[in-house]
């Protein structure tokens, strides 16, 4: 991609954000404080300044773009003073005096293992609020006589410049600079702080890297690679011994029904041929399956646009909630695919003067419908605990009118351009359907429409389980996720493994002349979704830390919407997939 071009996607997407700062000697470098809370739970979020922590006496918030808001991140102004390459032996930020109430808050807080993250010229850092010192916890998070709650009380600042940039920032607290809250109700004491520069060779287009590196260690990336190329490698075997099995029993099938149609005997016929006149039935609900299907089509196109700009390094750590800003202009870019391609499949199916509009008004609220009563709950569940995971109002509205302004006038004009391109074109059926459907015979268990589901899942769910790992560390945890590249290779596995064993059931359904396949390929092809949903709770209870009913409900919640956003894509992959490879098989054979 051109870097002009390259510059336009970045502005036109991501939103700019405030250019870091050019500094002189003796100026002002602004520290923010920007968030609190449990280090176990990465949605439950406060204001810096709900601890009782030395506050300014009016708080000066700085304006966040949208990405950064949907975060949580709320910077606000701090008492600290540093000045560009100006050392501080010790300072005094201001002295306190805590009651019963203020206590009780910061013994909360260090028992809930309370982080802090501050902000010095785009940087991030961050910090413990205390430590506790403690024999025993039990599950209801009550501690014994002998507890001791340590606030930290000292920061000590350690900032690398090169010329006249920051690079680099620390910082830490004093271990023998602390107040034990346990001792009494009230106490007096003092904030204090350090600070420290020093010059570096490290140039500031590379400031970034560190935290990057940082998000694995060395040792875990070398895993990370070698697990996503076993994966690959036995993917690549899987679906290749299958496709071979699969072309050989077509063969066989195929040189049969010519031997019969050659011998023109009176042998009754069996197998996937015997329901020509049935397989491409309209299946029930055909205004919603269309409309899944083309709701499909925008989720995958969405996944695909973000994963070229995350290859093409859009979302480097420094860009705080790109992707979410990303994701939410994508969304509504590509609404127009969904409107296209359900409306165009309604119409090849059943006429341009069909029920076109209900499908298309579908397709526009499958997926944001269940997005926004998910997000109305949760959202107000954040503005009970007064947590800063609370979506402002304003920037409630402003999706919403992107989505008003943008999303359904592209989702109309695409479903009017796909009612207007299936114009003078049928479906292309090679099989005229008869107008009595045939009668479905009685199969075993293991063959009925239940565990097909779950094996259709499974495989392509095994195929990207170590990556899953991965993105959940990073989307419920601390990590910073870099590896875009191996998110896209995992990304393709999903979607070959998909197609390849949707197409293999649908075959297996054919022969045993179950003609039900439209909407049997797709939960095929989105039962992944199901397992994902699963690994939820076994991430949760076995590899989280996660408590309490705000971050309980935020990751379910949202959990929920991903495994549904999975099934709607990955079962239109498995219907289209399934789509081809029926038209190949019953063109191939003589229909009657």
């Amino acid at each position: 991609m051109p870097s002009s071009l390259r510059s336009v996607v970045t502005a036109a997407l991501l939103l700019p954000v405030s250019a870091h700062g050019v500094y002189e000697k003796g100026s002002d470098v602004v520290l923010y404080a920007n968030k609190v809370g449990p280090f176990a739970n990465p949605n439950e979020v406060y204001n810096f300044y709900s601890l009782p922590y030395c506050a300014p006496a009016e708080l000066e918030f700085r304006r966040e773009d949208l990405g950064a808001l949907m975060k949580g991140d709320r910077a606000t102004k701090t008492l600290y003073q540093l000045r560009f390459m100006e050392d501080v032996a010790f300072r005094t930020l201001c002295k306190v005096s805590l009651g019963p109430l203020e206590t009780a808050r910061f013994k909360t807080a260090i028992l809930d293992d309370y982080y802090f993250e501050l902000m010095l010229d785009e940087l991030p850092i961050w910090g413990y609020v205390g430590e506790l010192e403690a024999k025993s916890i039990n599950f209801a998070r009550a501690v014994d006589n002998t507890t001791k709650y340590h606030l930290f009380t000292h920061l000590d600042f350690s900032v690398s410049y090169n010329k006249d940039r920051i690079i680099e920032v620390n910082v830490t607290s004093d271990p023998l600079q602390r107040v034990d809250l346990s001792t009494a109700v009230a106490h007096k004491f003092d904030f204090t702080y350090s600070v420290r520069w020093s010059a570096t060779d490290i140039p500031f287009s590379d400031r970034m890297s560190r935290y990057a590196q940082y998000s694995f260690l060395p040792q875990s990336f070398e895993i990370h690679w070698l697990s996503i190329i076993n994966s690959f490698v036995l993917v690549l075997l899987l679906t290749g011994f299958l496709a071979i099995i699969l072309m050989r029993v077509l063969k066989n099938d195929f040189s049969r029904y010519a031997e019969q149609d050659l011998e023109e005997d009176e042998e009754e016929e069996t197998g996937w041929k015997l329901i020509y006149g049935d397989v491409f039935r309209l299946p029930p609900a055909l205004p919603v399956f269309c409309a899944y299907v083309g709701t499909g089509a925008q989720l995958f196109s969405l996944i695909v646009f973000l994963l070229l700009l995350a290859v093409m390094n859009l979302f480097y750590p420094g860009n705080r909630g790109a992707m979410y800003t990303a994701a939410i202009v994508l969304y509504a870019l590509t609404a127009g695919t969904a409107g296209f391609v359900s409306a165009h499949l309604y119409c090849r199916l059943t006429g341009p003067e069909g029920r076109w509009a209900t499908t298309l008004v579908l397709s526009a609220t499958l997926f944001p419908v269940p997005l926004f009563l998910t997000f109305v709950f949760l959202n107000t569940v954040a503005i009970a605990y007064n947590s800063q995971a609370a979506l402002p109002f304003g920037s409630i509205m402003v999706i919403l009118i992107i989505w008003i302004l943008v999303t359904l006038p592209l989702n109309i004009i695409g479903g009017i351009l796909g009612r207007n391109a299936a114009k003078g074109k049928d479906f292309g059926a090679p099989c005229r359907t008869k107008k009595i459907p045939r009668e479905i015979p009685q199969v075993v268990w293991y063959r009925q429409g239940p565990c097909q589901v779950f094996m259709a899942g499974f495989l392509p769910f095994s195929a990207i389980y170590i990556e899953l790992h991965y993105i959940f560390a990073s989307v419920w945890g601390h990590k910073l996720y870099t590896l875009y590249g191996i998110l896209l290779i995992a990304f393709i596995m999903l979607i070959i493994v998909t197609s390849f064993i949707t197409i293999a059931l649908t075959y297996f359904q054919l022969a045993i002349e179950d003609h039900r396949w439209w909407w049997r390929s797709m939960f095929s092809g989105g039962s992944t979704g199901f397992f994902i949903y699963t690994y939820c709770f076994f991430y949760f209870f076995g590899r989280s830390g996660m408590f309490g009913f705000l971050q309980t409900s935020f990751f379910f919640g949202y959990m929920l919407l991903a495994s549904y956003a999975a099934f709607i894509m990955l079962g239109t992959v498995g219907f289209a997939s399934s789509l081809v490879f029926v038209r190949r098989i019953y063109r191939a054979i003589k229909c009657e």
